[in-house]
């Protein structure tokens, strides 16, 4: 969603409301000033002060109050940035269509999965009195099957926050075996952190006995970084002159954090990233394209709520593209289990209605329409992502 005009615009009425608010400082202290020199001068003169004086320093006092015009410097003020934001609202209404129902469709949801999705949201974000309430209201006790998992989860991270290793080592050792088929070198990263922290606090002896004891075992298949990490002991008491200074870095326990996160939900077979999440902002990239193609089938009198397929490309981000997907050269349609893609013989790829077409229904052999080869129908072979 293109949102820089909504944001310039807000930064402009942001901009004017603070240039606003130092201006009415600046002339509240000017009036404040001009009477605070004018009781100072009734406070000089004491008790020989007449009224003649009296009214004369009033009367000098109003003059120049009213050459500051504060009345009308704050009614300036003010009128400019209510021009400003009366505007912005304009703009928002604009820019966002407060009625999104024409942008989806009614779609049979299996609630189970709806409240399984919306809970280990909240149990994600360490809500869990609100998860919890979510299950019981919901009566889905089912769902309460992934709530340890993220407990356990929840505990590692904010162990990690306050640089609590244990939690996480925990886990790990349990896990060994499991994060070594997958390739993981937590276990490694984990002892290297609290390493950083001896070489940052303690002595040499203690990060040369902890170094023999919890990183000699990484050795032989990390021998660089093990290398790294031990001459880093020389360092200790001034670590900013160290050439491995990297390697100590209060940036590798958030990348730990993470890390160790994308780990635990994958072991229990769970997405990395909240499935809430995800589809909201996919949702929110997508909404502009959807509202414009109904109000487009509206003036056409059409319905889109009905078609197999949008007419119009829905272009999302990467980070959206979870499968891999097939489009046809030819015919520009997307693979599905009725039009899957099919290799022909020399290699290239079509979709299985535009073979059939250019076969004239497996009736006669065609050209590829990428090289020279002749190519029969029944040659093709269907692929599958």
């Amino acid at each position: 969603m293109e949102l820089s005009t909504v944001t310039d615009a807000f930064d402009r009425v942001a901009k004017r409301q603070k240039l606003s608010s130092s201006k009415y400082q600046e002339v509240v202290d000017q009036v404040g000033h001009e009477i605070e020199q004018a009781v100072a001068k009734i406070e000089a003169i004491n008790d020989s002060l007449s009224a003649v004086d009296l009214k004369s320093i009033l009367t000098e006092l109003k003059l120049k109050l009213n050459a500051i015009g504060p009345l009308q410097q704050l009614e300036g003020l003010q009128k400019e940035c209510n021009i400003n934001l009366g505007r912005y609202p304009k703009l928002l209404e604009k820019s966002f269509n407060p009625d999104i129902s024409k942008a989806y469709r009614n779609v049979d949801l299996d609630f189970h999965i709806v409240n399984q999705i919306v809970a280990s949201h909240f149990f994600r974000q360490g809500l869990f009195d609100v998860g919890d309430c979510l299950i019981h209201e919901a009566e889905d006790p089912e769902v309460i099957a992934i709530r340890s998992h993220f407990l356990e989860m929840y505990q590692i991270r904010e162990a990690l926050k306050v640089k609590n290793l244990e939690p996480a080592l925990n886990w790990i050792t349990a896990n060994r075996e499991k994060l070594k088929q997958n390739g993981s070198t937590l276990e490694l990263k984990l002892h290297r952190l609290q390493f950083a922290e001896i070489i940052r606090k303690g002595t040499k002896a203690d990060a040369l006995s902890y170094a023999r004891t919890y990183l000699a075992p990484f050795a032989s298949l990390h021998m660089n970084e093990f290398q790294k990490l031990v001459v880093c002991i020389i360092w200790v008491g001034k670590l900013d002159s160290c050439p491995h200074a990297e390697l100590m870095a209060p940036t590798h326990w958030e990348e730990f954090t993470e890390e160790i996160t994308q780990q635990f939900c994958s072991l229990v077979g769970q997405s990395y990233q909240s499935p809430l999440s995800v589809v909201i902002a996919a949702g929110v990239e997508g909404l502009p394209t959807l509202l414009k193609l109904a109000n487009v089938m509206a003036a056409k009198r059409q319905e889109w709520r009905a078609m197999k397929q949008l007419p119009v490309p829905l272009e999302l981000g990467k980070e959206f593209q979870f499968h891999s997907l097939f489009v046809c050269p030819v015919s520009r349609d997307q693979g599905s289990d009725e039009n899957p893609p099919m290799q022909m013989p020399c290699l290239h790829v079509l979709c299985k209605q535009s073979i059939m077409k250019l076969s004239k229904s497996s009736s006669r052999t065609f050209k590829c329409p990428y090289c020279p080869a002749e190519v029969s129908a029944a040659q093709c072979r269907q692929l599958y992502f």
